[in-house]
């Protein structure tokens, strides 16, 4: 017989974005399960490139992109990429994805990315200093390399709409770029330095030690899968194989993995799946101190504790087909372009970023009412956004106002 449990919240997905909200609501004295067959904390959460990327507020859609569409995405070699077996499921996704890439859209999209990043580096130190984690964070700011001079040239504009959106960022030229970071070779160009950027040394061990608070402080991990939600007059009900869940509120922040259950709230999400990939070179001391990112390669150099990690590009291609290893060879053919005396890599990884067409996340209560809460869609700034959407999941599992215009990021708007 299958194990009964009663409780005020269930939080599908202890990725980030799930143990984030799954914290925040314990704190406010709820009773909190969460539930993911996985160890939490390490999927895409563990992988990334470990940037509070307050800075990223242009969507992957724009005009730029689309007039490149075509060649970008059935160029092998492209950092936006498709696998061909994928392309009759994606064809939907990718004409949202077309539509939102026009210049009007493109443009409102990220002004809601930057009013959702706004406060990123302070909440995030907030939660790590509630975890221990404070030691983790890095405040060194981050760069974008231009390996050319009309590179460089190019990125004024972009640089100039980022300010206009709040961001702090300062155009320097080599020499400038050689004092700050004298392991990276030089560059004809200059870079970008965004000074106000924190990132993770150490992704992996921000995510144990958020699990680790919320086992302290009582939440409750079920490892199993959920493969049912049904809502009930006693409240939503959600099925594992061994375990029957009866839940006042479920909030929905399964990644990647969310949509089969949105569906089931009655909700049709354009979710779709990107595939990240990491490599990684252990060694005593990484050759910089700051996430950097060659931006013609689509790639971060990052530091992290005892290793160099260089994570990035876009594959779509769904959940199911194995690691591309055309891609991780890329990743390692362009960090050698770099370093061109790294040896063989120490491990390599992939993992399933949640992407919808517009790049923003799905933040709201569902269509049907706020039993079920989304959260999830929040493409490559997930771990950026993980104590925003859990301030927001909060709010609107308590009736308060948020102090932020949901509209962009709620379930109706599609």
């Amino acid at each position: 017989m299958a194990e009964e449990i009663d409780t005020e919240i269930a939080v599908i997905g202890a990725g980030v974005i799930g143990m984030a909200c799954a914290l925040r609501l314990a704190a406010e004295g709820r009773e909190v399960v969460i539930l993911d067959p996985a160890e939490p904390g390490m999927g895409a959460s563990y992988g990334n490139a470990g940037t509070i990327a307050d800075y990223a507020v242009q969507p992957v859609g724009t005009p730029e992109v689309l007039k490149n569409l075509p060649s970008l995405l059935f160029d092998r070699n492209s950092p936006l990429a498709i696998r061909q077996a994928a392309l009759p499921a994606l064809a939907p996704w990718l004409l949202r994805f077309a539509r939102q890439s026009l210049p009007g859209a493109a443009a409102a999209n990220a002004r809601a990315i930057a009013a959702l990043v706004a406060s990123a580096n302070a909440e995030w130190q907030e939660l790590a200093t509630e975890i221990g984690g404070a030691g983790i964070l890095q405040h060194r700011g981050c760069l974008y390399l231009y390996e050319t001079r009309k590179a460089f040239a190019a990125a004024e504009r972009d640089m100039t709409h980022r300010r206009s959106l709040g961001i702090a960022v300062e155009l320097i030229d080599p020499s400038t770029l050689a004092a700050m970071e004298p392991g990276l070779p030089g560059v004809e160009g200059g870079a970008a330095f965004f000074p106000k950027a924190t990132f993770l040394a150490d992704p992996g061990q921000m995510m144990r030690r958020l699990a680790a608070r919320l086992q302290a402080v009582g939440v409750r991990h079920i490892a199993q899968r959920v493969d049912r939600l049904t809502r009930t007059p006693g409240g939503v009900r959600l099925g594992t194989a061994q375990t029957s869940i009866r839940a006042r509120t479920v909030i929905l922040a399964a990644g990647a993995h969310s949509r089969r259950l949105a569906a089931q709230a009655g909700d049709r999400v354009p979710l779709d799946t990107e595939r990240g990939y990491h490599v990684e070179w252990d060694m005593p001391a990484p050759r910089l101190t700051r996430p950097s990112c060659p931006t013609t390669r689509g790639f971060y150099l990052c530091p992290m504790a005892g290793r160099l990690r260089v994570a990035g590009t876009v594959e779509l291609g769904g959940l199911t087909a194995p690691p591309s290893p055309h891609r991780v060879a890329r990743l390692i053919e362009g960090a050698r372009a770099i370093f061109p005396d790294l040896g063989a890599p120490s491990r390599d990884w992939m993992g399933f970023r949640p992407s919808i067409p517009d790049s923003l996340p799905v933040i709201s209560a569902s269509r049907a009412g706020s039993d079920v809460i989304h959260a999830y869609g929040h493409g490559h700034i997930g771990l950026t956004l993980a104590p925003i959407t859990a301030r927001i999941v909060a709010d609107i599992t308590a009736g308060r106002q948020t102090g932020i215009d949901l509209a962009p990021y709620a379930v109706t708007r599609f």
